[in-house]
């Protein structure tokens, strides 16, 4: 006997798309383009990883990235290193002493501060002059080397090697920022009256409220570092 499949019934109404499985994969996308951004270990599991670099403590602050400039400010900026960050990767070194290997913006992870007068909150700290996650954005804004351009809206600045020295070194060139300039009263020998000033910036160098055991030796150190630096780059 032969059977016949009743005839499909029709409808007037529009059959009804479902875009949730579009909408659902969009999403979907879009969260595995945000972790492998943040560098997911769920993402990265298995694959080879760039090296972190090492960190140990040096007996003298490491020249400068940055190429040229005046010796005197290129002294002091390693003078701050000394004080700040003195290891063997002070353009990656964190808060407390951990590293990270990119440099492609500030880290911006807050540490917790473990002793000081600031226990029990954290710092964003990070790099050759640990520079806290605010005041980068700022002064990057104004001095940075490389900045974006202004088609990469979504970019931020970067936070490698020669950008942190021509931060600072542009910085304290700046005279409008200091209300005198720095670099002339280096070259007069007024090291202690430059330590001062800065040292609500940078408070282990001595007047502030951090210092640590290179403290009592800034003025030693700056002296040898200027010496490598007029013999490097001289006047």
């Amino acid at each position: 006997m032969t059977s016949i499949e009743p005839p499909s019934s029709q409808s007037s109404k529009p059959e009804r798309i479902d875009h949730g499985p579009v909408l659902l994969t969009a999403l979907m996308m879009l969260g595995v383009a945000w972790l492998i951004s943040h560098e997911s270990p769920l993402l990265t599991w298995g694959l080879p990883r760039r090296p972190v670099p090492q960190s140990e403590l040096v007996a003298s602050p490491l020249p400068l990235v940055m190429e040229g400039g005046d010796p005197h400010l290129r002294a002091l900026m390693r003078t701050i290193s000394a004080a700040e960050s003195n290891t063997s990767a002070p353009y990656h070194v964190l808060y407390g002493g951990d590293v990270v290997s990119d440099l492609s913006q500030h880290p911006d992870r807050c540490i917790e501060i473990m002793s000081g007068p600031n226990r029990g909150d954290c710092s964003t700290a990070a790099g050759r002059y640990q520079f806290l996650t605010t005041t980068w954005a700022e002064k990057a804004a104004r001095y940075h080397p490389t900045p974006p351009g202004w088609l990469a809206f979504w970019s931020d600045y970067s936070f490698e090697p020669r950008a942190q020295d021509g931060v600072v070194y542009e910085w304290l060139s700046d005279e409008q920022a200091w209300g005198v300039d720095i670099a002339d009263l280096l070259r007069q020998g007024r090291l202690e009256e430059v330590l001062e000033m800065l040292s609500g910036t940078w408070t282990s160098l001595g007047y502030g409220i951090e210092d640590n055991s290179t403290t009592p030796y800034l003025a030693q150190i700056y002296q040898e570092m200027l010496q490598e630096e007029l013999q490097t780059n001289p006047l």
